[in-house]
């Protein structure tokens, strides 16, 4: 099996990455605040009180937002990275898609998917550089370009930076669609090599009929 790849006796396989710091997983299995509120609570513990600039209980209610909004669609993965200081930078969503009884797409057929699809009121505001590359994880095409969304209400805009990613790892029906996207524009060299080294991590865990784990680590 070629490593990122599923064992054929998998029911289905989960997407998993080396979290570093900064990294917090807000992955939310029902979606509700109650849930945010505790997941986001435990993740307040990660952070260093003496390098904090914003109150403990302005991150606390910017962790519940964040994992309320990342997992409004219901993806396989959502994170967010913060700063020390306790500001929130990137926000990082991961998703499976697969059409029943179509052949999966090409990396070629995606990449103009991954350009236009985007939150509503968003329209790309630069020439989107795309690469193809082989990640640990499977064939992957990534897009990163400036975005423009419309501020509440309709009037003046904002500016965004995303990186999309949708990686092919063998053996599986699906391919893997992973968003991140920031504000701060002055950090984008370095918020895309966060971002890049996060997806570079990613790997594909084997799931029995009950949603275990099959086994622990890349599948060989």
């Amino acid at each position: 099996m070629t490593s990122g790849g599923v064992p054929s006796g998998a029911d289905d396989f989960a997407c998993r990455f080396d979290l570093g710091a900064g990294w917090v997983d807000l992955t939310l299995q029902g979606g509700s605040k109650g849930e945010a509120t505790g997941l986001a609570g435990a993740a307040l513990d990660a952070f260093n009180p003496l390098e904090l600039q914003v109150g403990r209980r302005e991150l606390l209610g910017d962790l519940i937002d964040r994992a309320v909004d990342l997992n409004s669609d219901d993806p396989i993965f959502a994170a967010s990275y913060y700063g020390k200081d306790g500001v929130g930078l990137i926000n990082f969503v991961v998703d499976s898609y697969s059409e029943e009884d179509e052949p999966r797409p090409s990396r070629e057929e995606v990449q103009p998917l991954l350009v236009r699809s985007g939150p509503d009121r968003t329209v790309v505001a630069s020439e989107p550089e795309v690469s193809y590359l082989d990640l640990p994880a499977g064939p992957a095409v990534r897009v990163q370009a400036m975005a423009k969304s419309k501020r509440m209400l309709g009037f003046g805009s904002r500016l965004n930076e995303f990186v999309k990613y949708a990686v092919f790892p063998p053996g599986i029906e699906q391919f893997i669609v992973i968003t991140a996207n920031w504000q701060d524009i002055q950090l984008t060299d370095e918020l895309a090599q966060v971002t890049d080294a996060l997806v570079a991590t990613m790997r594909n865990v084997p799931l029995d009929a009950n949603g275990q784990e099959i086994a622990s680590g890349p599948v060989e």
